[in-house]
């Protein structure tokens, strides 16, 4: 038994191979998509209460998996090139992911004012909005640190995985806080 993380390479790796590394991340990701649509059906009151918070749901999922999928990229990426170091990514990524949370959020909150006049729904969107993209990076960051510590490729698994867990997140806590503001 080896060590060393085996990667992906559809140039070279038998097509059986490949299908056996992707599997289980996307069996993952399958199993706890499911429960983020059981966990979302628990928002049903506020939903009923202001149909327009469910308009939002993409959007605030959208804006931190694109936000995690970056630093998750760069980071996977420099892996590969032996120049990433865990710590320092996680402080720089830590501080983007709140700035670009801060900017995603005033912007989003200035649009729902404007078109919806709901400072209510503006401010339980652009809080959701903020928390979720703040946390995308780390989320980003430590699921594929821990496949690279698993000795798993982070480039074939950190993507489904982490995917489905800031999913999960973002909807929880813009769930909370959306049942905060409007109920």
């Amino acid at each position: 038994m080896t060590n060393k993380v085996q990667y992906a390479d559809d140039d070279v790796t038998p097509l059986k191979r490949l299908f056996r590394m992707r599997l289980p991340s996307l069996m993952i990701g399958l199993v706890l998509g499911l429960f983020l649509s059981l966990i979302t059906s628990g928002f049903e009151k506020v939903l009923l209460e202001n149909v327009r918070i469910a308009f939002f749901i993409p959007l605030i999922v959208y804006m931190a998996d694109a936000v995690g999928t970056q630093t998750q990229s760069i980071y996977v990426r420099d892996l590969g090139r032996g120049v990433a170091h865990f710590h320092k990514y996680l402080i720089t990524e830590t501080i983007i992911g709140i700035f670009l949370g801060l900017l995603a959020s005033t912007l989003t909150f200035i649009t729902i004012i404007t078109i919806f006049k709901s400072t209510e729904l503006a401010l339980a969107v652009a809080l959701g909005m903020l928390i979720a993209v703040a946390v995308a990076p780390l989320i980003a960051l430590l699921v594929a640190r821990l496949l690279q510590i698993e000795h798993t490729d982070p480039a074939v698994g950190a993507g489904p995985i982490a995917t489905v867990i800031q999913d999960t997140v973002s909807v929880v806590v813009y769930g909370i806080v959306a049942t905060l503001i409007i109920l």
